[in-house]
């Protein structure tokens, strides 16, 4: 459990131990579960209809943008394992054209699934790389390595572009609605 105290750096290449792995460990989780909860509080209370309207990044409505940080968890999860293994994931360049291309091919692989589908996805997904944060070596959840930057850039690092996306939509549809963000 963190006890409040800052954590020091660690001398280079000697890995986190003991109660410094510890606090690595419960500050990512944290850290993680900080813009996890931001990212779902983003949308909280919303009905289903509006939860499907266009418009929140382009035409995505937040559906479309919960799927889109569900599939980003599932990279995550394919490509982590691959890294504690010392392995380097392809380059999304070379895989699919580039990041925006990825993101358009998953946009068409999701584009038809149900609210209810892309909310359970969310739900097992996040479990599954709670799980796998879980099981991760300690050395693996310090700020430097591999495994920590990869988390970083598909997740608690990601969400939070989406957490204002969806907040400042919401501002614009109750300033439009005059009401409140609902």
């Amino acid at each position: 459990m963190y006890d409040g105290r800052p954590v020091t750096s660690q001398p280079p290449g000697k890995p986190p131990s003991g109660r410094r792995a510890a606090t690595v460990r419960t500050r990512l989780l944290k850290r993680l579960d900080a813009a996890w909860t931001a990212f779902r509080e983003s949308y909280a209370g919303l009905p289903d209809a509006v939860l499907l309207e266009p418009g929140v990044t382009g035409n995505w409505s937040v559906r479309d943008v919960i799927a889109h940080v569900t599939w980003w968890e599932e990279e995550a999860l394919e490509h982590l394992p691959l890294i504690l293994a010392g392995g380097r994931p392809p380059r999304y360049s070379t895989t699919y054209g580039g990041i925006d291309a990825f993101n358009k091919l998953k946009t068409e692989e999701t584009k038809g699934y149900a609210l209810s589908v892309v909310l359970r996805r969310q739900e097992e997904t996040h479990r599954r790389l709670l799980a796998l944060i879980d099981r991760a070596p300690d050395e693996e959840l310090a700020g430097g390595a591999r495994f920590r930057r990869r988390l970083k850039l598909d997740t608690y690092g990601h969400y939070p572009k989406h957490t204002e996306a969806i907040r400042k939509w919401r501002e614009r549809r109750a300033a439009r609605d005059g009401g409140s963000p609902r």
